[in-house]
């Protein structure tokens, strides 16, 4: 371990499958770690010297002391639990408190479980630290699912909504929108909340007192949902973002009744309109425990180290400055921000950021600087809270792969971390991993955990001998897998093309930016969908979203809601964003940052035409009216204007953040051709051919290589399709560079067909929509 008063510097990525840590020691050296997001560590057995011992074969770098105490099972079999007494690294010996039930056969999978969180367990794998012994003095960024994942499985804390007297349903009717149109019966998500008491009170529109806020008549009911274990509470009350006293007074009486968290509408979207003001404070209750005690978790073992988290918007904040609304896009978010560093890096200002991780694939366009959406939905819950423009799809290297009555579907389920793949041998289900593994392309010895190849194959084979039965079509395993990674490839172009093309934006201009586990396997495939022409896999593209922690800004906004005619506003619009200015770089100051490490980087206009609801987002320069910047950009959304329309400033926006300074590029390398390390049997173009297989870390910058290839590195695997040409560029990147057109040209490649050949014979139901025209 290093002894050094500097401190380490640790960005971790939890993610729903995989945690990603990259740590910077005190010499300056970075070290790598991936755990898995349920605390555990994964391993195999060598040996059974005794009853109450294993000889474990693990790829971790464990220290003596590391695993002591965790939860050792082992998987895919009834040997029962045992406690590790002592584990020796170097033998591989595990000394359990007890003996378990039988013998484990040589090579079974073996997880040990720790009981700290995973942030916590990849803290100490990076720094050497044993399992009870203090963490040596550091600083770690954190990026979580958590909260996503709480409010996707309805595992948030009970909590009662207060709402004004008269509006008990709102959320229950919601804005009347039919999820389906067609649908003959609307299934709607139930409620976050399981109770809502109705609040004597009423304001006017303007702020006015209609009706007195009755405490009296609250207090009993406040008492007996605190006594039936329901102390979590959401307050939205009408038109309380004009005035929050009456909202402030209920916190108070709840506080006062037993209720242990409360979320006011007031303070966390102080906006016009109930309905998502209620969305919002219901959700940040829901999740506000479950968040809370996470990272008091996370942070108890750090002693005095300092902590900085993630929000959806890309920025850091103090873990007593972040809100549950706030952590629903933490994890995608850090992987933007890596993405839009590795494409200036690699000399690409448009990327569409690519994240394909066990879970799920998320994808962003960046354009010089990060798109903002002011009001986003995640798992049924509508946020008012700032965040990155992130389109997410249920498509990840867990998605279970399986047959209905619409045919072969890839998602929305996921195998997630327990019990993973099949080929993790937990008797998982069939997944998009399984996939690339059967059909050759992932390494099983470059895999971050033990896999095998026989239960992916069984579950494949059950799933054929199910398609089989429906359908009657003479399908191979091999046709039936590469179909699934054909459907896969297409949700995950759908969404890219919902950030681009239905945006009004041609991702044939982007660079695609492939990252997660399992991003590189499918980055050609999905590039070819959208006629796009480079795609670069960055190094460490495996941990990138960690790689972004490490270089996201301290970052605060500073808003506030005008609702007035622009012809009005005009003359106070300096004065109005100076004064936004002031407070949100004041609020990345008080974080423990001097004047001159911060800097305001957006003004930002929400503008609309009178009568409309929808607004447009504008850049303010002072040296452009904004009159004229609305006008133009409705123009170019939109294709037309209305003439001699009143403009209204719906709202102003200010960003300030800590500076952030890029690496000075190195200057580019000469071209040499890649040495394989050998071949690989693979799955191409209908048929198995010996393909090469390349080392990442052996490949020197200015390295060359043609598909179809394999490009294998510790925490992920890089597919080089046939007719791709890849080089090392000098940021290290893995640039690829499509050398035959896909057919038809660019223009087919990006629309937004149906199904791809191959896969739309058993695969009903995957026709996607053309996109809207903007």
């Amino acid at each position: 371990m290093i002894s050094s008063r500097a401190p380490w510097q640790l960005w971790i990525d939890t993610g729903g499958t995989f945690t990603d840590c990259l740590a910077r020691d005190p010499a300056g050296r970075l070290h790598r770690a991936k755990v898995l997001s349920s605390s555990a560590l994964r391993a195999s057995v060598a040996a059974a010297p005794a009853p109450d011992a294993l000889r474990l074969a693990a790829d971790w770098q464990a220290v003596p002391g590391l695993v002591d105490g965790f939860e050792l099972r082992v998987l895919g079999a009834a040997h029962g639990t045992a406690r590790v007494i002592s584990f020796d690294p170097a033998t591989g010996l595990a000394a359990l408190d007890r003996p378990l039930a039988g013998t484990p056969p040589a090579g079974a999978p073996v997880e040990l479980r720790s009981p700290e969180e995973a942030p916590v367990l990849a803290a100490r794998l990076v720094t050497g630290t044993p399992a009870g012994a203090p963490l040596p003095p550091l600083a770690m960024r954190l990026a979580t699912t958590r909260g996503t994942n709480a409010l996707l499985e309805r595992r948030g804390a009970p909590t009662a909504l207060f709402i004004t007297a008269g509006f008990r349903d709102l959320l229950r009717i919601g804005t009347q929108q039919r999820p389906d149109l067609f649908a003959l019966e609307v299934r709607r998500p139930a409620p976050l909340y399981a109770a809502v008491a109705e609040v004597p009170e009423r304001l006017a529109a303007d702020g006015s007192v209609l009706r007195p806020l009755d405490v009296d008549a609250v207090r009993p009911v406040a008492e007996r949902l605190a006594g039936e274990g329901i102390t979590v509470a959401a307050v939205a009350l009408m038109h309380a973002y004009r005035d929050p006293r009456h909202e402030r007074a209920l916190r108070a009486l709840l506080l006062g009744a037993g209720f242990h968290h409360v979320s006011l509408s007031s303070d966390l979207a102080p906006f016009i309109r109930l309905l998502p003001r209620a969305e919002t404070a219901v959700a940040d209750a829901y999740l506000g425990p479950v968040v809370g005690d996470y990272l008091a978790g996370v942070r108890r073992p750090l002693g005095g180290g300092r902590l900085h988290v993630m929000t959806s918007a890309g920025g850091l904040v103090r873990p007593e400055d972040f809100r549950a609304k706030d952590s629903l896009l933490s994890g995608p978010a850090g992987g933007v921000v890596g993405a839009a560093l590795a494409g200036r890096r690699s000399g690409f200002g448009r990327v569409i950021a690519f994240d394909m991780g066990g879970t799920s694939t998320d994808v962003a366009r960046y354009d010089g600087d990060y798109e903002y959406a002011w009001e986003h939905e995640v798992g049924g819950a509508r946020i008012v809270a700032p965040a990155l423009a992130i389109e997410s799809v249920a498509a990840g290297g867990g998605s279970v792969c399986a047959y209905d009555a619409e045919g072969l579907r890839v998602g929305p389920e996921s195998a997630g971390a327990s019990p993973g793949p099949a080929c993790y041998g937990a008797s998982g289900p069939l997944t998009i991993t399984d996939a690339n593994l059967l059909l050759g392309r992932l390494a099983p010895g470059r895999f971050a955990i033990p896999v095998d190849p026989a239960p992916a194959r069984a579950a494949a084979d059950a799933l054929l001998a199910l398609v089989r039965a429906r359908t009657g079509e003479a399908l191979s395993r091999e046709a039936l897998l590469a179909g699934l990674l054909e459907i896969a490839d297409e949700r995950m172009a759908d969404a890219i093309r919902g950030i681009s093309l239905r945006r009004g934006y041609d991702p044939a201009e982007y660079a695609l930016v492939a990252f997660g586990g399992a991003g590189g396997q499918h980055a050609c495939g999905v590039a070819e969908r959208l006629g796009m022409e480079t795609v670069v896999v960055p190094a460490d593209a495996g941990l990138l979203s960690a790689l972004g922690l490490g270089h996201a800004p301290v970052e605060r906004f500073a808003e506030r809601q005008l609702l007035r005619r622009l012809d009005e506003v005009e003359p106070e619009v300096d004065g109005l964003f100076a004064a936004l200015a002031a407070e949100a770089a004041g609020a990345v100051e008080g974080q423990g940052f001097g004047a001159d490490e911060v800097e305001v980087r957006r003004r930002i206009a929400s503008l609309r035409y009178a009568g409309q609801d929808s607004t447009l987002a504008v850049e303010w320069d002072e040296t452009v009216p904004l009159r004229r910047a609305f006008e133009s950009r409705y123009a170019a959304v939109y294709g037309h204007r209305p003439e001699a329309r009143p403009i209204e400033v719906e709202s102003l926006r200010v960003i300030a953040s800590t500076r952030v300074a890029d690496d000075p590029p190195p200057a580019e390398p000469s071209a040499s051709d890649a040495v394989s390390t050998g071949t690989t049997r693979m799955w191409v173009d209908g048929g198995w051919a010996d393909v090469p297989v390349f080392d990442r870390e052996a490949i020197p910058p200015g390295g060359r290589l043609s598909g179809p290839a394999l490009v294998t590195e510790r925490h992920s695997t890089t597919y080089v399709a046939g007719g791709w040409e890849a080089r090392v560029d000098a940021a290290g990147s893995l640039v690829m560079v499509r050398a035959q057109p896909a057919p038809g040209g660019t223009p087919s490649g990006a629309e937004a067909g149906g199904t791809p050949s191959g896969a739309n014979e058993f695969a009903a139901g995957t026709t996607q929509s053309p996109p809207s025209r903007t």
